[in-house]
């Protein structure tokens, strides 16, 4: 026959409390919660806005680039249109080496 393990006492478990049930939180412990949440935030408040700023920076130069780019591929096709109808003209006026 196996033994049976040993029983574990029942640990109490904490209770999440409604502050705004009756028997909730006094008005001390509310403002002491709020005072412990303003420093948690006053605490994390400049590492996030570094990070809100990074991000916005990597955004805005792919945004930039993008807008660049588009730029760029577009000049390019003026030139191959500027290009093709030169060629057209040449075509039209003809070859001027006289192999025909």
């Amino acid at each position: 026959m196996a033994a049976e393990p040993p029983k574990r006492p029942e640990a109490p478990f904490a209770t999440r409390i409604d502050p705004e049930k009756e028997g909730g939180l006094s008005g001390e412990q509310k403002r002491f919660i709020r005072r412990v949440e303003l420093q948690q935030w006053a605490k994390t408040t400049p590492r996030l806005r570094t990070r809100n700023v990074a991000t916005g920076l990597a955004i805005g130069a792919l945004v930039m680039g993008i807008y660049g780019y588009t730029f760029y591929s577009v000049s390019q096709e003026r030139i191959m249109d500027d290009l093709d109808e030169e060629a057209k003209l040449a075509r039209a006026r003809g070859s001027k080496t006289g192999a025909n």
